[in-house]
């Protein structure tokens, strides 16, 4: 495999949307997507409350619809997930992004609603590492996504089991059903499988990665937003994600769905394989730490820890709804109205990335 290639730019809020549709087309992106086919907006939607660095920013998903209409691309549709724990109309609304959908009349489908699409069972031509052992019964994906382009809309910001998430994690909830949480103790090996899958059924994949106020600490949800004033661009989803692993303050092969992705051939996780173009970040190390609390503590135990032999009794019966209800009081009661809502206010008043979110409605 060649060197891949990030585009990246130091942008401002005044002109960040030009700046995203401008990368589009020196990424030559309507070469590497193919135009007679339709395009999938996955934004990323880690939690449903705006909390900064978290989710898809309506200027990210601004300048991408920008920049594949002028590149030529018609037929693009957004497609949403929800999880245990997430819900995606009420995200959004509050990240407004809807009202960005809205503008641009493009059209909102649900993987999870049996009239927008169906699941159905998929042998992938690869050897998998894990998901056929996770899903036994056999892996299913949503058939709207067969044959089309994908661009998908990470942030840059840290993540309690992954270390950091980017464009291979988001694809963790397009193309997993609600049931996703079964593969918790081996996410690494299954972000890495789910890019083999995606090579195989899409025809072409970009990812556009906010990296304008990053997320520090136990992500992705209760983080500490930084201002880093990027933008990162690419079609090689393990490059791009070691490269911003790289600005964060990790080392990206010490990240193992990178390491993984790259000695499987998907890609390039190694910074000496990787081509930037535009403002070389390459001396930025903003010194990331993912940090614990309390839904990490509880994982660590469950997912990875002694009792991780449980996890089908604790996550595949029942029992896994007191979990889910222990996950929303912790995050959107606790957390949110004792740090979350001032840390954003602190945000929409003290940064310029702020005051532009205060701008959209």
């Amino acid at each position: 495999m060649g060197k891949s290639k990030v585009f990246v730019l130091r942008t401002t809020p005044e002109r960040v949307v030009e700046d995203i549709a401008r990368l589009l087309k020196e990424a030559n992106v309507d070469v590497l997507l193919d135009k007679s086919r339709p395009v999938i907006l996955k934004d990323n939607i880690s939690w449903h409350l705006p909390m900064p660095s978290s989710n898809t920013t309506p200027w990210q998903l601004e300048g991408t619809i920008l920049g594949l209409r002028r590149l030529g691309f018609e037929q693009i549709i957004a497609v949403e997930n929800k999880t245990v724990v997430t819900k995606p109309q009420k995200g959004a609304q509050l990240n407004k992004l809807a009202s960005v959908y809205k503008k641009y009349n493009v059209p909102i489908l649900y993987n999870f609603e049996p009239s927008h699409m169906k699941w159905i069972d998929y042998r992938p031509k690869c050897e998998l590492n894990v998901l056929h052992r996770i899903f036994p019964e056999g892996v299913k994906i949503p058939d709207f996504f067969v044959g089309k382009n994908i661009v998908h809309l990470p942030t840059m910001k840290c993540h309690i089991y992954t270390t950091t998430t980017g464009a291979m994690k988001n694809a963790f909830g397009g193309l997993l059903n609600t049931k996703r949480h079964y593969a918790h103790s081996w996410i690494h090996e299954t972000l890495v499988d789910l890019l083999k899958i995606q090579k195989e059924i899409h025809s072409g994949i970009f990812a556009v990665m906010d990296g304008t106020t990053a997320g520090n600490g136990p992500g992705p949800r209760t983080l500490v937003p930084v201002r880093t004033d990027l933008i990162l661009a690419s079609d090689d989803q393990v490059a791009i994600d070691a490269l911003a692993a790289k600005i964060m303050g990790f080392d990206p092969m010490s990240i193992d769905y990178i390491r993984i992705a790259d000695e499987q051939g998907l890609g390039n996780g190694r910074l000496e394989n990787i081509e930037i173009v535009g403002y070389d970040v390459l001396t930025l190390n903003y010194r990331f730490k993912v940090g614990d609390n309390l839904a990490s503590r509880v994982g660590d135990v469950l997912w990875f820890g002694p009792l991780k032999r449980l996890q089908h009794l604790f996550f595949r019966t029942p029992l896994v709804y007191l979990f889910v209800l222990a996950s929303e009081v912790y995050h959107d009661v606790f957390w949110w109205n004792l740090k979350g809502r001032r840390i954003l206010e602190d945000w929409k008043g003290s940064s310029p990335w702020g005051k532009l979110w205060g701008s959209y409605t």
